[in-house]
């Protein structure tokens, strides 16, 4: 007979950590003695937090489990972007980026630390571009594995982060339940205290989760994987335009904007002879206007075995110009990571192919 499976104490919130430790007969102060173990000291076993009693050390390790990742693969980029790949208790693969803000623009300081954060074991969405999916989709990260990415960087390079943005594998309003969960851990006090305003979520276009997100309380930032500025477009490249299309996913826009304060984004990656007309740029310029929203271009990672390319620099200055020549807030992000194929998915499909070929 299977035994049961234990939850990790990082997937509950200060609360529910309180209950628990009610019906053990404990006062609910316990629960912020643990989570200071948990996300100030980083123990990575219930043993070392010594100011609890052994006895429900004990009955804690019973009840709960206390995980964590560990990096198999690190890859640093000449600009300083790093590159992880974690391997999770089941063996699965997942990645992590961790993207210093390295501002040539801004005398050339690192002013904060970004981490990419994954959300599922590969991608059932299919975006044509994209290395996630290629080998499809496995399933949903736990809350805990989520935190733990945050956790496992931090303690891998020394550095505290300030900015995450849920764009890694998978796509993070199929697995919203606990994409909430760890955003509750990541940003309260008691938890790794990074602010609201420095959490955004991405999606590829779930029109009625966007809606459902519009509905949360926590003040998060949006942003939208566009990628094509009409139908014809998307539909080429992401198959999920087939089931919202441009104008249903514009509405749920729309609809999040009623609801929030906090400015939304548009992604676009730059793929040659795709999406990157100057009749593109127009239309990608209308939608923005529609929404008051920023857009951030990023030239395209190749990814191998796919046929897709990034414009020549002359073709994305020029995407870039009309943009700003339409009053919109645009950046072109530089190269980050380029050289260590940090695009999504990429290392974990490399590493997954190299164990085949050796098997």
């Amino acid at each position: 007979m299977k035994s049961a499976v234990k939850t990790d104490l990082k997937s509950l919130i200060l609360s529910e950590l309180q209950e628990h430790l009610r019906n053990l007969g404990e006062p609910s102060y316990r629960a912020g003695q643990v989570t200071e173990w948990l996300y100030k000291k980083r123990v990575d076993t219930i043993d070392k937090m010594t100011n609890l009693s052994q006895p429900l050390r004990k009955r804690l390790s019973e009840t709960f489990s206390l995980g964590k990742i560990d990096a198999i693969r690190v890859l640093g980029a000449r600009d300083t972007t790093r590159k992880f790949l974690f391997r999770l208790a089941d063996g699965n693969l997942i990645e992590s980026v961790l993207i210093p803000a390295s501002l040539a623009l801004y005398g050339g300081r690192s002013d904060r630390r970004t981490i990419c954060v994954s959300t599922q074991v590969g991608c059932a969405y299919g975006c044509k571009f994209c290395a996630s999916g290629l080998e499809g989709f496995s399933r949903n990260l736990s809350t805990n594995e989520i935190v733990d990415q945050l956790i496992a960087v931090e303690r891998a390079t020394g550095e505290t982060i300030d900015n995450i943005v849920f764009m890694g594998m998978g796509e993070p309003l199929a697995n919203l339940e606990n994409v909430l969960q760890a955003i509750r851990i990541i940003n309260a006090e008691w938890g790794l205290g990074v602010g609201a305003r420095h959490i955004t979520i991405s999606t590829s276009g779930l029109a009625p989760q966007i809606r459902k997100l519009a509905e949360e309380p926590l003040q998060i930032r949006l942003a939208v994987s566009l990628h094509g500025a009409t139908d014809e477009v998307r539909n080429r490249i992401m198959p999920i335009n087939r089931r919202y299309n441009i104008e249903t996913l514009l509405s749920a826009c729309d609809y999040y904007k009623a609801h929030k304060k906090q400015r939304l984004s548009f992604e676009y990656i730059l793929i040659a002879d795709v999406n990157d007309s100057d009749d593109q740029a127009r239309l990608l310029s209308r939608h923005a206007h529609r929404l008051s929203a920023k857009v951030n271009l990023i030239p395209y990672n190749s990814v191998s075995g796919l046929p897709w390319t990034r414009p020549s620099e002359k073709r994305q200055e020029k995407f870039l110009s009309i943009l700003r020549g339409e009053g919109i807030p645009v950046t072109l992000r530089r190269e980050k990571g380029h050289d260590i194929d940090a695009a999504c998915g990429q290392l974990r499909l490399q590493t997954e192919r190299e164990a085949l070929a050796s098997g």
